[in-house]
């Protein structure tokens, strides 16, 4: 642990201005590096990954047809620049438990020591739910891509370059990523106690259509396929983390009605 949150951590310690932003510098130069890492791994293992990223493209090829699904180039410099934006998207994707994990340590300081013991757990989940949301997204993308081919009708030839196809693809499975760490933002807010199960169970029908809402505007393809598949999910996670929160606050009046009859003992 760094010198700026062992300094927090102390009895009727306090960080200045200076401190906190010095501590946001190590952190984010920890993602940096970690980034950097990931981008040389991707660099390497480049052929894979995109072979993996030209799956959809293939399986949303119309039945029959005997069109090779592939990518057009039109600059001969464009193959070195989609290796090394690849490099970079694949180098943000490997790298991000360690992200995740230097957000937790940069707001750890300023919490409890019961909402500490949350860390591992936090960063496990989150990790596992990104996974999760890109994996989906990844999984939807051959009819998210075979809807925007025909929406347009049959007088249309495509031709797809690398660069969109590929930021397509990418963007897809970071906006599922982030989409699916939605529960874990609702139960920190409830152990942080910004919020309560009452309070998240009045505003469902408000929720509801604000993940609508931003749904539409965080899908890259703006396909009604990929929409659902990120809205249906962020519902469910939401109704998950009410039944969580409603949990927590059973269990915490039985634990003070325990602790309030043993007192009266």
């Amino acid at each position: 642990m760094s010198a700026p949150a062992e300094a927090l951590e102390q009895p009727g310690g306090s960080m200045t201005l200076v401190e906190h932003l010095t501590e946001l510098r190590t952190r984010l130069i920890r993602s940096a590096i970690a980034v950097a890492a990931g981008a040389l791994v991707a660099w390497l293992v480049y052929q894979p990954i995109l072979n993996a990223l030209l799956e959809p493209l293939r399986a949303s090829a119309p039945k029959g047809s005997s069109i090779r699904q592939t990518l057009v180039t039109l600059d001969p410099l464009e193959p070195f620049a989609i290796r090394l934006k690849l490099a970079t998207y694949g180098g943000l994707m490997l790298a991000m438990p360690v992200i995740l994990w230097q957000v937790w340590r940069f707001v750890e300081p300023g919490l409890y020591s019961n909402e500490k013991r949350y860390a591992v757990g936090f960063t496990a989940c989150a990790t596992l739910l990104f996974a999760m949301g890109a994996a989906i997204a990844f999984w939807t993308m051959p009819k998210a891509l075979d809807w925007l081919r025909t929406i347009g009708g049959p007088n249309f030839t495509q031709l797809y370059g690398p660069a969109k196809y590929i930021k397509l693809i990418v963007y897809m499975m970071l906006a599922f990523g982030v989409g699916f760490e939605f529960p874990i933002l609702v139960v920190f807010l409830q152990l942080a106690g910004i919020v309560s199960t009452a309070r998240l169970r009045s505003a469902r029908r408000y929720v509801y259509v604000a993940i609508a809402v931003v749904v539409a505007v965080i899908t890259p393809s703006g396909d009604p396929i990929s929409m659902l598949a990120l809205t249906i999910p962020m519902w469910i996670f939401y109704e998950a983390a009410v039944v969580f929160g409603r949990l927590r606050e059973r269990r915490r009046r039985k634990a003070e009605a325990a602790a309030a009859a043993a007192a009266a003992a």
